[in-house]
C-alpha cells in the first residue's frame, strides 16, 4: 500500500502543475500555417517589390505603410505607424557604376556603402592607388599622392576553397550543447579590456590614414570586408565609415555616425568583392597602371516631419487585455541585397503569425501585438525607443510595465526554429518546454539558458522585462547573405519559414492565455561598461558589429 501510494504521487504531482495546453488551438494553427500559408507570398512583397529598406529612406516608410495596410485589411486592430525619431539623413542609390580600366576593362565587383557622399550623375576616371602604410613614416610618403586618385585600403584576403558545406543547420550535438550551457557573462564585457599598445598603434594609424584621405580629397575609398563576407561574387557592405580618435569613449558624443544630420565630411565609399580587391593589389605590386571609371549618384532623403516608424497591431485581448504579449522583428535592413534574411524572414514569421491568429479566430485573454521596428542595424533604435516609451527604464520602470507579459522575436535568418534561449531564466524551463512538445516533429524542443546577442528582444530583456529569441537554424546566414548583396529572396527556405509563423503564432497565443504573466528574472547588477547601453539601446556586441 505504501508502495502504491508513491507511485500515485510520483505521477499525480506533475500533472498538478503542468502547463495547460490548448491543444485544439494548436493543431488549427498547425493546419493553417502549413496548408494555406502566405509566408512566400508576404515576402515577396517585403523583399521583391519595397527591396532594400535602409533606416530614414523612402523605401523604408514605403514598406512600413504597406505592412501596416496589410495588417489592417486583416482584421488586426489599431494598426499604425509609430514615431521613435529623429533618426538622422535618408540614403539611397540613384545611379552607380564601376569599371577596372588596363589592359583589358572589367566590371567592378562592388557596391557604395550607405550614407556614402556621392558626385552626382557623371563618370570619373582616374588612377588607383594602393595606401600600403603600416608606420607613421611611411603615411608621410603618401602626402600629395592621394588627391583625386581611387585609394584602395585595406589587406589583401586569402580565399580559401569551400570544402565545408556554407549552408548548415544545427546537429543534434550542438543542440545538446546549447541545452547544457550554462547562462553567459555579459557580452560586452569584452570592451572593458585594455588594449595592448599594438593594437593601440594600429587604431592610431588607421585613423591617420583616414584623415589624410579627408585632407587629400581622394575620388573614393575601396575597401573589402575579411573572408569570407565578400567572396564569391558577393559584397558584404553597410554604413559609411566615419574615422573617430580611438581614445574617444564608444558612446561619445563626438561618435556621429554617418546617418547624422551633423556627420563630418568624410570621402565617398565603396566596398569592393575580396577577389577583385586582391586583383587590383595584386595588379598594382606588379606595376600596372590600373584605373576605375565610377558613376556615383546618391541621394539625400527626410521626412517632413523628421520621424522614423516603428508598425503595430495588434489582436485585442479578452478578460486580461491590459495585459499585453508582444512578437516582433526588424524591418528595416542594408541596402546591397533585398534584406530578405535580415530580416525579411522575420517580418513574415510575425506578419504570418498574426494572419493564422486572426485567421483561425481566435480570442486571446491578453492583447497580442505585433511591431516591426525601424532603426535595428544602427543600434536597436526603433525597439529601444519603443521600450523607453511604454515600458521604461531598468530602474525607473513605468505602471505599464506591470502590464507586459513577454516578447517574442525572430531575427537569426531563414532557419527553421529549434528551440528558445531562455535569458538565463531557469524558472521558464518547464513552461517552454511544454509549449515545444507539440512541435518536436517539426526539431524544435532545445532550450538553452544562454542568449544570443544583437536582436531587439535586447531592448526588453536589457530593462528586466521577459524578451527572448528562437534559436533557428544558420543555413547560409553567416556565410552568405547577412549584409550581402546576396540577401535576396532565392536564399529564404519556404518550409522553414512556415515553421517559423507557425511556432511564432504558438508561443504568442500560449503566453496570452496562462493564468500568470511568465515569470521574471532577477536582472543582473549593472557594471560600468559591460553588456547593455543606455544611450545607444543595445548590447555593445551589436555596436561593435555595425
Amino acid at each position: 500500500m505504501k508502495k502504491l501510494l508513491c507511485i500515485i504521487v510520483l505521477f499525480s504531482a506533475p500533472l498538478s502543475s503542468q502547463e495547460k495546453i490548448d491543444t485544439a488551438i494548436i493543431s488549427k494553427i498547425r493546419d493553417e500555417g502549413m496548408n494555406r500559408s502566405q509566408a512566400r507570398e508576404i515576402l515577396s512583397w517585403v523583399a521583391d517589390v519595397y527591396g532594400p529598406r535602409l533606416t530614414g529612406s523612402p523605401e523604408y516608410n514605403a514598406s512600413a505603410q504597406w505592412a501596416t495596410n496589410k495588417l489592417s485589411e486583416w482584421g488586426l486592430s489599431n494598426a499604425h505607424l509609430e514615431s521613435w525619431g529623429p533618426f538622422g539623413r535618408g540614403w539611397r542609390l540613384k545611379k552607380y557604376s564601376a569599371m577596372m580600366i588596363g589592359k583589358q576593362n572589367q566590371p567592378l565587383v562592388s557596391y557604395p556603402k550607405a550614407w556614402s557622399p556621392g558626385w552626382g550623375n557623371k563618370e570619373i576616371e582616374s588612377d588607383v592607388v594602393y595606401l600600403n602604410a603600416e608606420t607613421d613614416s611611411a603615411l608621410e610618403t603618401y602626402k600629395g599622392k592621394l588627391k583625386g586618385k581611387f585609394v584602395l585600403f585595406g589587406t589583401q584576403s586569402y580565399i580559401q576553397a569551400n570544402f565545408k558545406a556554407q549552408a548548415t543547420r544545427y546537429t543534434d550535438s550542438e543542440l545538446l550543447e546549447m541545452a547544457n550551457a550554462e547562462p553567459q557573462r555579459a557580452r560586452g564585457e569584452r570592451f572593458r579590456r585594455e588594449q595592448t599598445p599594438e593594437q593601440k598603434n594600429r587604431a592610431m594609424l588607421t585613423y591617420k590614414k583616414w584623415q589624410l584621405l579627408i585632407k587629400e580629397n581622394a575620388v573614393a575609398v575601396l575597401t573589402s570586408a575579411p573572408t569570407p563576407r565578400s567572396e564569391g561574387g558577393a559584397v558584404w557592405v553597410m554604413g559609411a565609415t566615419v574615422p573617430t580618435h580611438p581614445d574617444t569613449p564608444f558612446t561619445s558624443p563626438y561618435r556621429i555616425p554617418s546617418y547624422k544630420t551633423k556627420a563630418p565630411k568624410i570621402p565617398p565609399q565603396v566596398e569592393i568583392g575580396n577577389e577583385h580587391f586582391n586583383r587590383l593589389l595584386r595588379m598594382i605590386e606588379k606595376g600596372e597602371k590600373v584605373k576605375i571609371a565610377m558613376t556615383l549618384d546618391v541621394e539625400w532623403t527626410s521626412q517632413k516631419d523628421d520621424s522614423s516608424y516603428n508598425v503595430i497591431a495588434e489582436i485585442p485581448g479578452t478578460d486580461l487585455k491590459d495585459e499585453v504579449v508582444m512578437i516582433g522583428a526588424h524591418l528595416d535592413s542594408w541596402h546591397g541585397g533585398t534584406g530578405a534574411t535580415d530580416n525579411g524572414t522575420g517580418v513574415t514569421a510575425c506578419m504570418e503569425a498574426m494572419r493564422i491568429l486572426k485567421s483561425i479566430g481566435v480570442q486571446p485573454r491578453r492583447t497580442i501585438r505585433i511591431a516591426l521596428w525601424g532603426g535595428e542595424e544602427q543600434g536597436l533604435l526603433g525597439s529601444r525607443a519603443y521600450a523607453d516609451q511604454h515600458f521604461g527604464k531598468r530602474d525607473s520602470l513605468k505602471p505599464e510595465a506591470e502590464k507586459f507579459a513577454a516578447y517574442f522575436n525572430n531575427d537569426n535568418g531563414t532557419g527553421k526554429v529549434r528551440g528558445i534561449y531562455m535569458q538565463g531564466n531557469e524558472e521558464l524551463r518547464s513552461i517552454f518546454r511544454a509549449w515545444l512538445a507539440p512541435f518536436k516533429d517539426l526539431e524544435a524542443s532545445t532550450l538553452t539558458l544562454s542568449n544570443t546577442g544583437g536582436t531587439d528582444h535586447q531592448s526588453f530583456d536589457g530593462i528586466g522585462l521577459p524578451g527572448f529569441q528562437f534559436i533557428q537554424d544558420p543555413i547560409e546566414y553567416s556565410t552568405r547573405t547577412w549584409h550581402s548583396t546576396n540577401d535576396v529572396l532565392d536564399r529564404a527556405q519556404e518550409e522553414d519559414m512556415k515553421q517559423a509563423a507557425i511556432l511564432m503564432a504558438a508561443f504568442a497565443y500560449n503566453a496570452a492565455m496562462r493564468d500568470e504573466k511568465l515569470p521574471r528574472k532577477t536582472p543582473a547588477p549593472r557594471v560600468a561598461g559591460v553588456g547593455y547601453d543606455e544611450e545607444w539601446g543595445c548590447g555593445y556586441d551589436h555596436l561593435h558589429e555595425h
